[in-house]
């Protein structure tokens, strides 16, 4: 199967390099240059548990004219979604599927009025990874990946996808209704990713304080509320899930935090204020999502120059 991969960041890079060694045709397309030409040059180096593996991967910063794909993952921020969706309709063609992978809840629909609804593919992937510089990536733990037709509607070709994941030693569950999935992957980042990068710490200092954990709980509470609202099912102990979740990744520090640190734009506006919109359309009152929001908003825009 020919795939192309948008946004080869770590979760990117990482799957990209997945695929590619159970012998599929991988493309990985970046727009940080040094990125590209060090994998171009040297292959992309992963470390795992304390040992390098280099692969030959192909890599460049747009598609060829005319290039095709049967299957692009799209992993950029969910900021670029839109410029992402314009090259997943070039190397999508007619044919090929366009799976997201990305955290925040916005893309899919994104992506779906940029293309055929039906071809579009989303999903959560618990696999954590982080850049350590141009071609070189850290494998920093292992999950099942979920995914399913946005549409509802099934593919013949999706199961393909699950059977080439598989393969590639990604742990995969294909699943009829994807959105209560997606919206739990959202619950974690509600309560985890804005209160790690205002407050510098990593996932597993979250539950050192009641106070801390009292501040998690009400973020994610307010969210299984519009939850609700909107007749998405979500697992009753959410709270309880999110601090498992930052004890099972305790040494990470989150993406929105990876983000404050590089002095980048966040994905707060898919996450946590994703719930401010949800909410308003539903009168729902969701203080605390909105002063996060605010909080890491007024950060990101005063970051030095």
């Amino acid at each position: 199967m020919k795939i192309a991969v948008v946004g080869a960041g770590a979760m990117g890079s990482l799957f990209g390099t997945l695929l590619a060694e159970s012998d599929q045709d991988v493309l990985l397309l970046d727009i940080q240059q040094a990125h590209v030409d060090a994998i171009n040059q040297k292959g992309l180096i992963v470390e795992q548990e304390g040992k390098e593996r280099n692969i030959k991967i192909r890599a460049a910063s747009q598609p060829d004219p005319g290039q095709r794909a049967d299957l692009v993952i799209i992993f950029v921020k969910s900021t670029q979604t839109s410029a992402a969706a314009k090259t997943a309709i070039q190397l999508a063609g007619d044919q090929g599927l366009v799976l997201t992978l990305q955290n925040g809840m916005g893309n899919a629909d994104i992506l779906s009025k940029a293309i055929d609804p039906d071809r579009v593919v989303a999903g959560t992937t618990s696999h954590g990874a982080t850049m350590l510089g141009p071609g070189k990536i850290r494998h920093a733990g292992t999950g099942p990946t979920i995914i399913g037709m946005w549409s509802g509607k099934s593919h013949k070709r999706l199961e393909e996808v699950g059977q080439i994941f598989k393969k590639a030693g990604i742990e995969v569950e294909i699943v009829s209704d994807v959105r209560p999935v997606v919206w739990g992957k959202l619950l974690i980042n509600v309560g985890i990713n804005a209160i790690t990068a205002l407050c510098n710490i990593k996932n597993g200092e979250l539950p050192d304080l009641a106070i801390t954990r009292d501040l998690v709980r009400a973020a994610v509470e307010e969210a299984m509320e519009v939850a609700g609202a909107q007749g998405i099912a979500v697992r009753k102990d959410a709270v309880e899930h999110v601090y498992q979740v930052a004890k099972a990744t305790a040494a990470n520090r989150s993406s929105m935090g990876q983000d404050v640190d590089n002095n980048r734009l966040t994905e707060i506006w898919a996450i946590n204020g994703f719930i401010i919109f949800e909410a308003e359309k539903t009168g729902i009152k969701v203080p605390v999502n909105t002063t996060l929001t605010a909080l890491v908003e007024t950060l990101q825009t005063h970051y030095p120059k």
